[in-house]
């Protein structure tokens, strides 16, 4: 009884997880980041500054620092996350390759 229990509820959270990912379910906060810190790099060839950004935990904001990476092709460029204000409050869209 209690296997089917945890089973039937780890499924549940599965298809519950899937779908608020196939909806693009966002999680909104009601204050606002800090202002960036800013971090010096220089240029390495071969490789891409990725800046750092602000990282929500649940309770408050965390910097998380910028690294150097490889590029995946050739003329990849790097398009960074960053904090959007909306109606029901702030939230984050991911930095991605372009």
């Amino acid at each position: 009884m209690r296997r089917r229990m945890l089973a039937g509820l780890i499924l549940a959270g599965m298809m519950a997880t899937g779908a608020c990912a196939s909806l693009g379910a966002r999680l909104y906060i009601h204050t606002g980041p800090p202002a960036p810190i800013y971090e010096r790099y220089e240029y390495r060839d071969g490789y891409v500054w990725q800046p750092g950004y602000y990282r929500w935990d649940g309770r408050d904001y965390h910097w998380v620092s910028g690294r150097y990476v490889r590029a995946p092709r050739g003329r990849a460029q790097w398009v960074p996350g960053y904090w959007i204000e909306g109606r029901r409050g702030w939230y984050y869209v991911d930095g991605h390759w372009r």
